[in-house]
């Protein structure tokens, strides 16, 4: 529960520090003083947006904290998942600096505004007059009638379920649309991948086949080159080889005459024994080649083959087409394995539908178990609170898709006069209706949530007289198991409060500032008589603001 709320700087607040107790505690007020500013403040620290408008003084920071008791609303495991540090009195905290820059915390730890949201809709519900919007939420309808049916635990293993059908159906639905699209083009992938595989492609085949290529169109110059050549080293008459013998042979002449002539005479046989190997490899090499039209020809048929399945599949060469038929492989295994994938979600997806099925099935008895109690408590507490002829019903009906609530769909239903039949309750109720709807469903919905605090702004607008104190003593009951904070202008509703606060306006010179003020025994009494008779308090109220309040405690 709210046991502190502090607030610095924020609209026409300087600086207030508030303590809270349990049961009721009623604020008061005049128009105009404050009130909803209050409720403002506390806002923040729920995760409402807020920029610098919301500063008093704009050179200053605004400072919202407060201050929860919560160790008996089983939050531990929020603080886990969330890596933060669990205290028994924890302290929700956020500022608003001059710069419009927003920081959350929680015990001090830097928190997103949305962690602080999260945390915040599970200490507080604030209940103010747009909030009657939520009766005609499906959500909140069938969050309603699961609080009287007791499906939490169902609820929570529906979810869960829930979750695991959600990604489920995703990836089945991704992994189908991948494979429709595929399988339209599996014939052609596989029709190239044949085509490949007959090529019989090897690696570095290409340059062999190109080098053949440029041997064999040019063969008859080749030949004709290399007979040459080797007929001007060994031909009859004057040739190379005759030479060369013939410069050795001149040379042996004169070799005991001149030392240095052995030197000429030993390279010149060394030349002599290497052209004489050269013209024989020539020789042999010319002999080798012969033009063979037919093997060119299978080497050209074979290379065009080779450079239209490199244009074909936009590649550079033979080595980049060998990857691109892996590639084409590989595409074609993942279609194949896409379909074993795609018949093991949808063998999942089954055993996930029928767990669905199941507890959807179970949670919508259960619900449907509890409507005729929730409406005959409904409309008990409507006619209690001043619509006599109140009709409020539930229309329960199946959806043939899961959601995240199960399969059923929630409309409450109401009439306020004999002759009408129920209706649409968003539809057909008037202001005053919604909010006493509202009220008798979370005066019942107090017993069975643990929502620690419920604050009420106004949620006794539009009554008076014998209502106005029903409906203080249905707060008061509620104040009996849990903290609830109500803003009101009834005296009778006033005088139910076992805590009673007065917000007011404290003017001066240049200044107008909200203050809070907790009320003495004898304060409240002149309050609650203000209540009664206006600005001008007459004895006949202080009598009956005494009488009010006595008729309360007892």
């Amino acid at each position: 529960m709210l046991v502190k709320l502090f607030v610095q700087n924020y609209a026409l607040i300087k600086e207030l520090d508030v303590e809270l107790e349990n049961g009721l505690t009623i604020i008061t007020g005049e128009t105009g003083a404050g009130k909803s500013i209050l409720l403002g403040a506390l806002s923040l620290i729920l995760g409402t947006r807020a920029d610098t408008t919301v500063l008093l003084d704009k050179n200053e920071k605004c400072i919202v904290e407060g201050t929860f008791r919560i160790e008996e609303y089983d939050l531990n495991e929020f603080f886990i998942s969330n890596e933060l540090d669990y205290e028994s009195v924890t302290i929700l905290r956020r500022e608003i600096n001059p710069a419009g820059k927003s920081r959350g915390f929680i015990n001090d730890t830097p928190v997103t505004v949305n962690l602080l949201k999260e945390l915040g809709d599970r200490l507080i519900d604030i209940h103010s007059q747009h909030q009657t919007l939520m009766l005609n939420d499906n959500s909140f309808q069938l969050n309603v009638i699961d609080s009287f049916a007791g499906t939490f635990k169902l609820k929570s293993e529906y979810r869960v379920a829930y979750s695991n059908y959600r990604k489920l159906k995703k990836e089945y639905n991704g992994v189908k649309e991948k494979a429709d699209r595929n399988k339209a083009d599996m014939e052609y992938y596989q029709f190239q991948l044949n085509q490949l595989e007959e090529a019989k492609l090897v690696k570095g085949e290409q340059e062999e086949l190109e080098n053949e290529q440029e041997l064999l169109g040019h063969a008859e110059e080749i030949t004709l080159a290399l007979s040459g050549s080797s007929n001007l080293f060994s031909a009859e008459g004057l040739s190379i080889l005759s030479m060369l013998r013939e410069v050795k042979t001149n040379i042996g002449k004169i070799r005991t005459f001149l030392p240095d002539s052995e030197s000429f005479l030993s390279r010149t046989e060394s030349s002599l024994i290497e052209l004489d190997d050269l013209a024989g490899d020539i020789g042999k090499l010319a002999a080798s080649i012969e033009a063979d039209p037919h093997r060119l020809s299978k080497v050209n048929d074979r290379l065009d083959h080779i450079y239209l399945l490199i244009q074909k599949h936009r590649v550079s060469n033979l080595n980049e087409l060998i990857i691109k038929k892996e590639e084409i492989k590989d595409l074609i295994r993942s279609i194949v394995s896409g379909d074993e994938r795609l018949a093991e979600l949808e063998s999942l997806l089954e055993n996930e539908v029928n767990s669905l099925k199941i507890i959807s099935e179970e949670m919508s008895n259960m619900r449907r178990s509890e409507l005729p109690d929730i409406e005959l408590k409904i409309t008990g507490l409507l006619k209690q609170l001043g619509i006599p002829n109140a009709k409020f019903r539930i229309s329960l009906s199946q959806s043939q898709e899961f959601t995240p609530t199960g399969i059923d769909h929630a409309d409450f239903l109401f009439s306020a006069n004999k002759q009408i039949a129920p209706e649409n309750l968003a539809k057909i109720a008037s202001g005053g209706e919604l909010s006493r709807v509202m009220l008798s469903l979370k005066s019942l919905l107090t017993k069975n949530n643990n929502l620690p605090t419920i604050i009420f702004d106004e949620i006794d607008s539009g009554v008076s007289g014998e209502v106005a104190d029903k409906v203080g003593q249905i707060l008061s009951g509620m104040g009996k198991y849990m903290q609830v904070i109500n803003i009101t202008h009834l005296p009778q509703v006033a005088s139910r409060g076992t805590k009673h606060y007065h917000v007011y306006k404290d003017d001066t010179d240049d200044s107008t500032f909200t203050r809070v003020k907790l009320l003495s025994p004898e304060e409240r009494i002149l309050e609650v008589a203000r209540l009664l008779s206006g600005s001008e308090v007459t004895e006949t109220a202080m009598k009956n603001a005494r009488e009010l309040l006595k008729a309360a405690v007892n």
